[in-house]
């Protein structure tokens, strides 16, 4: 498993497994938006790349709502 957190494949402690940016701005700064995929329930949600090693599903595991991707 990569360490880069911005790679996609990588998945967190939580489940939360990366799928890739198409490039879009996020809306912290200077982040891209990537597309998380959790493996526990299948929801896809959006989160910038700085958030990806903490991120936890918005449906699932009560994480934050995610962000346009």
């Amino acid at each position: 498993m990569s360490k880069n957190t911005t790679a996609p494949s990588y998945v967190n402690r939580n489940r939360q497994k990366n799928l890739g940016t198409r490039g879009v701005s996020g809306n912290d700064h200077l982040q891209k938006a990537y597309e998380l995929e959790c493996l526990k329930c299948g929801h896809h949600y959006g989160a910038n790349g700085s958030d990806i090693f903490q991120r936890k599903c918005p449906r699932c595991q009560g994480g934050a709502p995610g962000i346009p991707y």
